[in-house]
């Protein structure tokens, strides 16, 4: 989508926003929230295309406030006023009906002005017509299997009493498996806003090295503790379930997250730092409400808790100030900073135990506790004496974050990796992770 097509969408979201607060009455207020894109999908199975076409979507959601009472509406945005606008204001006319209805709210939060913003990342993509080559020749004698979306991802915001907010940027991402005839994996994902097809081939090259591993007999491995190496994949599915009842300030005060202990006083490592940053451009600093985050906002310093994630809501509940997280109050744009392992020495530091690739089926075990538990996927290896010696059988996992980024984390990498969210269940997701790998002693694999 080209910045001409962009500001024609943001003009005409502008207008329908004017349109909507004109005919708000003096006791209502409105926030009007804006989700689209215009996305190629290629889906492919053993290298070749199984399903491709371009995708443009848009829809607007609205939440009206009056009387204590708050209800709210979506409804496709096609670009086209006449259109919008006709739908803008039936469901307008919809939740005035409906509010009556609904039992008051006591920690409603009523919009505010946080002023105005625009962030536009136009990107370098592949053309529609030489993406399927580019991605899928380098791998043609390869069973490779899954997902390519590339395009425009807007998000925009406005309410009654001013503000308006626009996003607008621009990626891809390759989300892929190399299946060996034995069924096994290696997973890859490739990602950016600028297509470097050097970068992409080197990468497909390391994968091969793992595909030819994997082709080994598989060893397996008695339940007990393992020192082990998890690839940044690994780390970012770990760091995704502090979103869960973990950084939450209203998991905290509920009594039921899994960093109670970092509230009660306990410690990390001291290597473990992991903050929100915004700056990168890969989602909208702004939230449901238009409330703007910090560029960035410390969580864990050096293995202390500094600050939680506070929602409007959740400190209109508790009498805090809130720090423009968003109504699930779950990490957006986290990263953990980067340690001084550098990549060639992860296999000589990791020495003998596991090389953990990724993770699946993560779930808290104890969570107050602190305990995940999941399992091993895809090109996960045993190492002996800085050597990959076999591929393993997938094993589940039961360990506490206070073990695994406490007293047993060895190093983190002086690499990171930006880990994408790859959902496309309605819309494509916007956002990731950018992690560094880490070595780990005495990881406790149950079975």
């Amino acid at each position: 989508m080209n910045n001409q097509k962009l500001e024609h969408l943001e003009s005409s979201f502008e207008q329908l926003c004017n349109l909507l607060l004109e005919k708000l009455k003096s006791e209502e207020y409105l926030t009007i929230e804006l989700n689209g894109e215009q996305t190629q999908f290629i889906r492919f199975n053993s290298a070749k295309v199984r399903q491709t076409g371009i995708v443009k979507d848009g829809s607007i959601k609205l939440t009206l406030i009056a009387n204590k009472r708050t209800a709210f509406a979506t409804f496709p945005f096609t670009g086209d006023t006449a259109v919008d606008s006709q739908l803008a204001v039936e469901n307008l006319n919809h939740l005035r009906q409906e509010l009556p209805q609904l039992p008051e709210d006591p920690h409603i939060v009523i919009p505010e002005n946080h002023g105005t913003s625009k962030e536009v990342y136009l990107g370098n993509l592949l053309s529609t017509e030489k993406a399927v080559n580019e991605i899928l020749f380098p791998v043609s004698e390869l069973d490779m299997t899954g997902l390519y979306t590339a395009g425009s991802v807007i998000r925009g915001n406005a309410n009654s009493a001013g503000q308006f907010h626009w996003f607008a940027t621009e990626n891809f991402i390759v989300d892929y498996s190399l299946i060996t005839p034995g069924e096994k994996a290696v997973k890859g994902i490739f990602s950016g806003q600028n297509w470097d097809h050097n970068k992409y081939l080197e990468q497909i090259k390391t994968d091969k090295n793992q595909f030819i591993a994997l082709e080994k007999p598989s060893k397996t491995l008695q339940p007990g503790g393992y020192r082990t190496y998890f690839a940044p994949a690994a780390v970012a599915d770990l760091i995704s379930m502090l979103s869960w009842g973990g950084i939450s300030e209203s998991s905290l005060r509920r009594g039921d997250s899994s960093l109670l202990k970092l509230q009660q006083g306990e410690t990390l490592s001291s290597q473990f730092s992991l903050q929100e940053n915004f700056s990168k451009g890969t989602v909208p600093r702004f939230n449901e409400l238009g409330e703007i985050a910090p560029e960035i906002l410390p969580l864990i310093t050096e293995g202390k808790l500094i600050n939680t994630l506070i929602s409007s809501r959740t400190a209109s509940e508790y009498n805090l100030t809130p720090n423009a997280a968003n109504n699930f109050e779950s990490l957006r744009s986290p990263e953990l900073l980067p340690g001084n392992l550098a990549q060639e020495d992860i296999l000589s530091t990791l020495n003998t135990g596991l090389y953990v690739s990724n993770l699946h089926y993560l779930n808290w075990s104890d969570r107050t506790g602190g305990r995940i538990t999941g399992m091993t996927r895809y090109a996960c290896f045993w190492v002996e004496n800085g050597e990959i010696i076999a591929p393993i059988e997938n094993l589940r996992f039961d360990e506490s974050l206070y073990r695994f980024w406490g007293e047993n984390l060895v190093a983190l990498t002086n690499f990171r990796e930006f880990i994408p969210r790859t959902g496309t269940y309605g819309q494509r997701s916007l956002g990731g992770i950018l992690t560094p790998g880490m070595i780990v002693n005495d990881f406790q694999f149950t079975l």
